[in-house]
């Protein structure tokens, strides 16, 4: 009996718990799958054990609670490289049919999209401590090392930092941006590209001093100086800001509910993007059902 069949008598909040997706978002991505493998294999050919509904199940799994290959294959009674390429397959198939897709950057710049403001924040993830080369170990002092060039000094630990644009009304993630934990909120921004028109107001905190000279039209929180306290009015604006951009904490956490994205990252880190980019498109789609 297959796995999938088990989970049927569940609720819909036990199915949501136990996968991250609500019960329409997952029988959608098996319509997807189940379209994608049919124009693989035109021809008469093994299709391997699994079903569509487990393989689903267990990218699902594997993106929510972060087990290894090693405890699904025991699950689904598949070795490591089988469960690897069943998961990878699903993810890859998901990411190109254009059905769960972000609106991208490029929908910032559209006069007549229905966007008018913007948050942007961004999100650390911790990850594994890279290992040092043999040039690096003669040159520990080194500032350009590989392992000083994820080390976050806010997080006091190796990690990999997520910019995330979200749009105020509708709460939909726009576009995102990836790139190593020693990276500044701001220069990160300003190496995605990520701009706006006129007519649009965009909140952040304030890490992202500076960003009113590429955009005027922003908005972000006062810091206090050594010798210069901040004004009770400064104080109230700030409190202001900060209920706005509790929205796209709002919508951090509820990415965060995959454990791929918030507990310690053990994969590839060329492919952390790609995955996050995916529960930013799932967490997309279900807004709108």
């Amino acid at each position: 009996m297959e796995k999938y069949e088990k989970l049927k008598v569940l609720s819909a909040e036990q199915f949501r718990r136990l996968t991250g997706v609500k019960r329409e978002t997952f029988e959608r991505m098996v319509e997807v799958l189940v379209e994608a493998q049919n124009r693989r294999y035109r021809r008469a050919g093994r299709r391997g054990g699994l079903s569509i509904q487990d393989k689903l199940l267990m990218a699902l799994e594997y993106l929510r609670e972060y087990r290894t290959y090693f405890h699904l294959g025991r699950s689904y009674r598949l070795s490591e490289s089988g469960c690897y390429r069943a998961c990878r397959w699903v993810k890859d198939t998901l990411i190109k049919s254009g059905e769960f897709s972000l609106p991208g950057k490029k929908a910032l710049l559209e006069k007549d999209s229905e966007y008018e403001g913007v948050l942007i924040d961004a999100s650390e993830s911790p990850v594994e401590r890279p290992k040092r080369r043999v040039k690096e170990k003669k040159k520990i002092r080194n500032r350009n090392n590989k392992q000083q060039h994820f080390y976050s000094g806010k997080k006091k630990r190796h990690t990999l930092k997520s910019q995330v644009v979200v749009d105020k009304k509708s709460r939909k993630v726009i576009c995102t941006a990836c790139s190593n934990g020693k990276k500044h909120d701001y220069k990160l921004f300003k190496e995605s590209k990520a701009r706006w028109t006129d007519n649009r107001c965009a909140i952040t905190d304030s890490e992202y001093t500076g960003i009113k000279k590429l955009r005027r039209n922003s908005r972000l929180s006062k810091k206090s100086r050594k010798r210069k306290a901040l004004t009770q009015e400064e104080k109230k604006q700030n409190q202001a800001i900060s209920s706005e951009r509790v929205i796209n904490e709002n919508v951090i956490g509820s990415l965060k509910r995959f454990k791929i994205i918030s507990d310690r990252y053990r994969n590839r880190r060329r492919r952390f993007g790609l995955r996050f980019n995916l529960i930013a498109m799932i967490y997309n789609y279900e807004i709108e059902i």
